[in-house]
């Protein structure tokens, strides 16, 4: 299996999708001004003390107050605690944890009210984005994560990963890590650090070292609350970090800068690698040219068709995810009503484990296969399902097919599922339902490139339509492309963008800034 990773930067919004043979198998897409990461670290002031909870409301700038819950303080809440109101009263001298006592853990069975009060200023980390009417779920428990190393202040612990199965080896890591790291500084062991030398785990300890002295800094210099005191590496480089593997084969950016920053962080964690990383300069949309947005239009939606005309219709409430599998049109087995169903459930099962990582769906998920009544085929489905989930890094449960033929799926949710709307808006009418002629439409666009061309001055620009226009366009011997540019000057290209609706336009300047020519008064 080969991986890809495709980067699309927008001017409002970065989206990364990754491909497993070519399929689209994980798609995230973040506002480029949204700060409410998991990871990031704020600090915060305790709004309001809800005792019959044990937990408080912290704002850290969301419009909802963040939950914080007692248990989430962590074991060595009181020594954090110590160390912020140190450093903030003393804004000329930097405090060193390795020099400081830790105090006892906190008590388990203790309460919010005797612990905080309203008005504190504590230092948090985001566990859980905000999702619906919910806002961010909060930990004191601070930890910066690496490729190899996860950094935990305030702790003396090596923990290895249970994933690597070797006694020896967890051995030499847990050694390993006991010499190197800091005092009153805690690591986690990843599972990619299996087998790594010393030179390569010390460098990656420093790094994240660095991160809590510059986020320690930030905290002495503060001087107003809510502020944000660590932020996570940028969303691209944040799922490098997780996902990089050997099999991954091109890492394809469309920006210069993000280009820079992966290059720069694949060139230190795997320097013989650095040469996947390449820079995307063609004049498609990068989605576009490698096939990510026609299988993005295909696989969001209520209905999701698979093979052999099955379908799966997934409906999303407050509480759960439903998902419905249909065998639809399809031609029906010939050894009979027990072999279909099989076959349709297994196919789903495929389709489910890919929609789940794609939509990043998490809480309760209820799946409603068709009724099949030998118990061997239920283990098969079943059996089927948790191995396609095998690939998926979100923690998850799947329980066996219920009597009714329900099977039900838990899975971790730190940020919301991913919806994307593939039905689109007419962009001539707005919803009127009513449209000028469309035969009139390039009409309407050369009426626009006069106008820039002659009375703004815009001599170099790009026209991105749907596919089917600029086919249209640059049809012919002598097409409408080359008409336009002989009248209006060879600064014209014209883009096809599959993500356009049918008579949707828009201009772009040499720069890449949309030139905003859309009027609504255009129609009549």
């Amino acid at each position: 299996m080969t991986s890809e990773l495709v980067v699309d930067v927008q001017p409002k919004e970065v989206s990364i999708a990754l491909l497993e043979d070519k399929s689209l198998v994980e798609l995230q897409s973040e506002g480029r001004s949204l700060s409410f990461s998991v990871g990031n670290m704020y600090l915060g002031r305790i709004k309001k003390i809800m005792p019959g909870l044990n937990a408080c409301f912290v704002d850290v700038g969301y419009e909802k107050d963040a939950f914080l819950h007692y248990l989430d303080l962590g074991p060595q809440f009181n020594s954090l605690e110590k160390f912020v109101k140190q450093t903030l009263s003393d804004k000329k001298k930097l405090n060193s944890i390795s020099k400081a006592t830790l105090l006892p853990d906190l008590d388990k069975e203790g309460s919010i009210a005797n612990t905080l009060k309203v008005g504190q200023e504590v230092m948090v980390q985001i566990v859980k984005e905000p999702i619906s009417t919910k806002g961010p779920r909060l930990t004191s428990e601070l930890s910066f994560a690496g490729r190899y190393l996860v950094l935990i202040p305030f702790n003396d612990k090596v923990s290895v990963s249970q994933k690597i199965k070797s006694g020896e080896e967890r051995a030499r890591l847990k050694q390993l890590l006991m010499s190197i790291k800091p005092k009153n500084f805690g690591v986690i062991v990843r599972t990619v650090a299996e087998g790594k030398r010393v030179a390569e785990l010390d460098g990656e300890l420093k790094v994240l070292l660095k991160h809590w002295e510059e986020t320690i800094v930030k905290v002495q210099k503060s001087t107003k609350f809510p502020t944000l005191i660590y932020e996570e590496t940028s969303r691209a480089v944040g799922l490098l970090r997780d996902l990089f593997n050997p099999s991954f084969e091109n890492i394809y950016v469309n920006d210069e800068i993000v280009y820079n920053e992966i290059k720069d962080y694949v060139t230190l964690i795997s320097p013989e690698r650095a040469g996947i990383v390449k820079h995307y300069k063609g004049q498609l949309p990068i989605f576009d040219n490698f096939g990510i947005t026609k299988q993005i239009k295909s696989s969001f939606g209520k209905t999701i068709s698979y093979k052999s005309g099955a379908y799966l219709i997934i409906e999303h409430t407050e509480a759960l995810h439903v998902v419905d599998v249909n065998s639809g049109n399809r031609a029906k087995n010939s050894n009979g009503q027990e072999a279909n169903a099989l076959e349709v459930n297994l196919g789903a099962a495929d389709e489910l484990a890919r929609q789940l990582r794609l939509r990043d769906m998490g809480g309760i998920i209820v799946v409603d296969f068709i009724d099949m009544n030998e118990a061997e085929n239920r283990q098969k489905l079943y059996e089927r399902m948790c191995s396609n989930m095998q690939k998926d890094r979100a923690r998850h449960n799947i329980l066996p097919l219920s009597k009714f033929g329900l099977m039900q799926i838990t899975r971790q949710r730190v940020r919301p599922a991913m919806d994307v709307n593939t039905s689109e808006t007419c962009p001539t009418c707005f919803g009127k339902g009513t449209i000028k002629s469309s035969i009139l439409f390039t009409d309407m666009l050369e009426s626009k490139i006069d106008y820039l061309v002659n009375k703004l001055g815009v001599k170099k620009f790009s026209l991105h339509v749907h596919p089917y226009i600029a086919a249209f366009i640059n049809q012919g011997i002598y097409s409408l492309k080359w008409k336009w540019r002989f009248e209006y000057g060879f600064g014209i290209k014209i883009i096809p963008s599959q993500k356009l609706a049918f008579l949707e336009y828009i201009f772009y300047d040499k720069d890449g800034e949309e030139i905003d020519m859309k009027e609504e008064i255009e129609i009549k």
